[in-house]
């Protein structure tokens, strides 16, 4: 039997984190939880997931973790987080957890967490960056080689292919596939349309609802959804800062820095709209985000509003 676990075994153990968290199992509930772990390998996998995603989960107060998952516990709320709806009405609590607990990513082969990135190796020699937020699954078969980008944002620098047949490389997505030409490229979700950007080679992008398709060349970018392709432009070499550790501004409106930091900030984090068009220049470390806020402070007129240290919003002076 498989040890990969499936998306109903995955929303089970979703099921026993709540009840866990809701410190009210008895005896029984917990012989019952050890039966159902010990039902299969995929049941073993599954739990595993909820123990690396619990350990990655840490950044979180204790009592804000637990008290959100105990709030899920509530007649219709579980079924309301697990479909996204009535996150508003939850409150930010809730809110932080679908953002850091995101059920439908678990089954990923390689993820990360808010504010973390992972650097693979695969097989074939190439080079995989994961950035904040994403989940890929890896298939190589005999045919040919796909990375499934589920969420998030990824850069490849394709390797030298060992198998004795050609094996095409595919980036596939929900909105369509990437297909590599020998080269170094960006691909990021940005839900609404699929971002492409190209250092090196060409990639040949393919909607999956329409039969255009375009090679984009090294220094182009565009950005694609399931029907269409936009004109390809300039890529920004700021595109990619993030590989080494920041984020590179150059004009950028406020609300899109603010927006572009809240990726790799556990939390809720805005901009006021009163503040939104002032313009910013410079470089952020992504790995203290509080102090890029800090800095905004001093150089803008603006004020950083905590309602709690994981809502936070930055406002007019």
């Amino acid at each position: 039997m498989s040890a990969t676990p499936d998306t109903a075994v995955l929303e089970e153990a979703a099921g026993w984190l709540v009840r866990f968290q809701s410190e009210t199992l008895s005896a029984a509930d917990r012989a019952a939880f050890e039966r159902w772990r010990g039902r299969s390998a995929a049941h073993a996998a599954a739990w595993a997931r909820v123990e690396d995603m619990l350990r990655s989960f840490g950044q979180v107060p204790p009592d804000l973790g637990a008290r959100t998952l105990r709030q899920l516990e509530r007649p219709g709320r579980r079924q309301a987080l697990r479909s996204g709806a009535g996150l508003l009405l939850l409150g930010p609590a809730a809110w932080l957890a679908w953002r850091e607990l995101p059920w439908h990513e678990w089954s990923a082969d390689a993820r990360t967490a808010t504010g973390e990135q992972r650097r693979m190796q695969l097989a074939d020699g190439t080079r995989l960056l994961l950035n904040t937020a994403t989940a890929v699954d890896i298939q190589y078969t005999a045919e040919q080689r796909v990375i499934w980008l589920r969420a998030g944002e990824i850069l490849l620098t394709t390797g030298k292919d060992p198998a004795p047949v050609h094996r095409p490389f595919i980036v596939r997505t929900a909105q369509g596939s990437v297909q590599a030409l020998g080269t170094r490229f960006m691909v990021r979700d940005e839900r609404d349309g699929i971002r492409v950007a190209v250092f090196e080679g060409a990639v040949a992008i393919r909607p999956a609802a329409s039969d255009a398709q375009r090679v984009l060349r090294a220094g182009q970018q565009t950005v694609f959804d399931a029907q269409r392709i936009e004109p390809e432009s300039a890529v920004d070499t700021a595109l990619v800062s993030w590989e080494d550790g920041m984020l590179a501004a150059r004009n950028w409106r406020l609300a899109d820095l603010v927006a572009e930091l809240a990726r790799y900030r556990r939390g809720f984090l805005r901009c006021d709209p009163a503040v939104a068009e002032l313009r910013v220049s410079g470089a952020f470390p992504l790995n203290d985000i509080d102090a890029g806020l800090r800095l905004l402070e001093k150089t803008l007129p603006v004020r950083i509003q905590r309602m709690t240290p994981y809502w936070v919003t930055v406002a007019a002076r």
